[in-house]
């Protein structure tokens, strides 16, 4: 809004669309004419043409236009040198522990790197599908998104931190938001299911005297299920000695649940936000469960440090206004069911 000339054309064209009531510096506050979904959408489509990014969000019965500038403009040309190399590290970051698992040492022979072909292939396959279920998503819903960045890490049980894919521009809509959320954990756990039921068929049974090292694992409620499909009964004083591809898969699990917790930049709290928008009872609660879950495994602290130091505060979408649809409803409900499906209390150490 750069002269009073500007100004005057800016609220000319809004009031086409717009009621106008009041006006604070870039927000209006109205009501959208009716038939305001077309209208919305063509006044969004205006304002774009002017280089505003509108964000309409409603309080009582009024409307309220909110304007922003343009914060992203697609690049002519994007590199993937970078995710490419961070996919290769990760690459063998992932078959260097996969191969350790299994009791080789690329370091002292080379070979012994095949190893970790079983772990790191479902582990990636897992994180990838999980990532590439967001990115196509997103495209379909006009959100501006890259490739999937891996993250290495040479840690001795998994290799890695996971991937992620930066959104370049504001969600649409908060239907929008719910599809791009839960696109990455659907995705995931659907190629978990399979590699952790092959894996588990490769799995082996020992007795607890002849396992000498080894992790605990906390079982979520499917890992339970398919581990008691695979096994039947198992006997008392024995216990599973998990194939790389069941690991994998478990992690999987993990790593979905983790995702799908309903707080601020999670897949989660994307999901919770389209649904109650910032409902700091809600948002309270979730803290509280998780909290109090850290007297199980104190890395649900930990995880809790982390998304609120990300921040727990979800920037707005274009849109919260519109409804959601029953699919979206069903969606919402789904991750929720999915979270619940996949989430150990304690992790690590049995429950």
């Amino acid at each position: 809004m750069a002269s009073n000339h500007q100004r005057e054309d800016l609220i000319f064209l809004i009031n086409n669309y717009f009621e106008i009531h009041q006006i604070d510096d870039k927000s209006f506050v109205g009501k959208l004419r009716e038939p305001w979904e077309i209208n919305l959408r063509n006044l969004k489509m205006a304002l774009e043409s002017y280089g505003f990014i509108p964000f309409f969000s409603k309080k009582k019965n009024l409307h309220i236009l909110t304007l922003a500038g343009k914060i992203y403009k697609e690049e002519k040309k994007e590199s993937y040198w970078v995710n490419l190399i961070l996919f290769l590290l990760t690459l063998l970051t992932t078959l260097l522990v996969g191969s350790f698992h299994q009791g080789g040492n690329p370091f002292l022979r080379i070979s012994d790197i095949f190893l970790g072909i079983p772990f790191s292939f479902s582990l990636l396959a897992i994180l990838g599908s999980h990532e590439l279920g967001h990115y196509f998503i997103a495209k379909k819903e006009k959100v501006s998104v890259t490739l999937p960045y891996f993250l290495p890490v040479p840690h001795p049980l998994i290799g890695t931190m996971g991937a992620f894919i930066k959104m370049r521009s504001v969600v649409p809509s908060k239907k929008s938001l719910i599809r791009v959320g839960i696109a990455g954990p659907l995705t995931g756990f659907l190629v978990a299911l399979p590699i952790t039921y092959f894996g588990l068929k490769l799995s082996k049974i020992a007795r607890l005297e002849e396992i000498r090292y080894g992790l605990s694992l906390g079982n979520s409620l499917i890992f339970s299920t398919l581990t008691k499909i695979v096994f039947k009964d198992l006997p008392q004083g024995v216990d599973i000695v998990l194939h790389p591809m069941a690991f994998a898969g478990w992690l999987g699990f993990f790593v979905t649940a983790l995702n799908l917790i309903p707080l601020g930049q999670l897949d989660g709290g994307h999901i919770a936000y389209a649904i109650f928008g910032r409902f700091k009872i809600f948002i309270i609660a979730v803290l509280g469960v998780l909290i109090y879950l850290s007297k199980y495994w104190m890395g649900w602290l930990f995880w809790v440090i982390i998304v609120s130091l990300l921040s727990l505060k979800h920037p707005p979408v274009q849109d919260e206004i519109t409804p959601l649809t029953k699919k979206d409803i069903f969606l919402a409900i789904l991750a929720f069911v999915i979270l619940l499906l996949t989430f150990p209390p304690k992790p690590f150490g049995g429950i």
